[in-house]
């Protein structure tokens, strides 16, 4: 998740982040190795662009500078360490609106509103699950990987800005992780002060539904009204906004393995009626079923790929049965493919 204490202008529509948003990261790997130029220089990025404000840089090049960053300082906790020194001020007004929110619920509420005004190419959300709050945090591109750093900077910060604003005692129920558990895995349950899982179909903080809607402060309803739309006025550009397709599977990527994904559901989230929804897909050349599919698909390939977790819990976090299951869909999608 990016920090934004100059964001002033627009995002591109295009998985980008402020190019400032780097400075706190080079700062620090220079002073432990005095060698940060080169390492920028190796992303195709410069010490130049973290001093222009307005600048972004491509998700892909941030992405592989902090993987990079982590393994130069030699510290794999580099992205949950950084995030635990977050303020709600670094978000910009963005973490202005979530402080000022009466409940926790509202804040995360807000939080994935507008994380696109921080981030592009981003999907986040919150819903209910057995009776706590879940709010999920994931970068869209699968090709993005790895991104254990940023995933766990994102989260840190969340759990951080949280403790910040509601109470210092603060803590979740659950912390998951889409990426395979790292040796110290005990190192991020210190930091986040929460049972942390791995290898699951998305990031994510459970949070119990008390903590969720215990009001905290009474709102200043005029005031969150201006951030609103001046946040609002940060994000992507409309006539750039992603398609329905891309709508359909970020929430797709948000509720797989945790919440029915169906047509109703998809619809009720997009304020439109199901048969609206089945016939707008169908004239961008696509299904529900068809979305849900490709998902799966990238999903199993990451993780399975990457030995991030068991065929068995990969098959319970994208909704199948068992592995027979998991195991027939992917022979489906080889057959599809000429490789079987």
């Amino acid at each position: 998740m990016a920090i934004a204490p100059h964001l002033t202008t627009k995002m591109p529509a295009i998985a980008s982040i402020r190019a400032s948003v780097l400075k706190p990261l080079v700062n620090y790997v220079e002073r432990k190795t005095g060698k940060v130029d080169i390492l920028l220089a190796e992303h195709g990025l410069l010490r130049s662009q973290m001093e222009d404000l307005y600048a972004t840089v491509p998700m892909a090049r941030y992405i592989a500078f902090f993987e990079a960053a982590a393994e130069v300082v030699r510290d794999p906790f580099l992205g949950a360490r950084m995030g635990q020194a977050m303020t709600p001020g670094d978000l910009g007004p963005i973490g202005i609106l979530y402080s000022l929110s009466p409940t926790l619920r509202t804040a995360f509420q807000r939080l994935s509103k507008y994380v696109n005004a921080l981030q592009g190419g981003t999907a986040s959300g919150l819903f209910e699950e057995n009776g706590d709050v879940v709010w999920t945090y994931r970068l869209l591109d699968p090709a993005l990987w790895p991104r254990r750093q940023d995933n766990e900077f994102s989260l840190a910060v969340a759990c951080q800005i949280a403790r910040a604003c509601f109470g210092k005692g603060w803590r979740p129920l659950e912390v998951h992780f889409e990426h395979a558990a790292p040796r110290g895995a005990e190192t991020l349950q210190r930091i986040l002060r929460a049972p942390v899982l791995f290898g699951q179909s998305g990031n994510r903080l459970v949070i119990a539904r008390d903590d969720a809607d215990r009001p905290h402060r009474p709102e200043d309803r005029s005031l969150t009204a201006i951030l609103e739309r001046h946040v609002a006025d940060l994000s992507p550009e409309t006539d750039l906004s992603p398609s329905l397709t891309e709508k359909v599977m970020a929430l797709i990527g948000i509720y797989l393995g945790h919440k029915p994904v169906t047509l109703a559901v998809v619809a009720a989230e997009l304020k439109t009626s199901p048969r609206t929804l089945q016939r707008r897909l169908a004239e961008e050349g696509v299904s529900l079923r068809q979305l849900v599919q490709r998902h799966r698909r990238q999903m199993a390939e990451l993780h399975l790929g990457h030995g991030a977790s068991s065929r068995q819990f990969v098959a319970q976090s994208l909704g199948y049965a068992d592995t027979t299951v998991l195991w027939r869909a992917r022979r489906r999608w080889d057959r599809q493919d000429g490789r079987a």
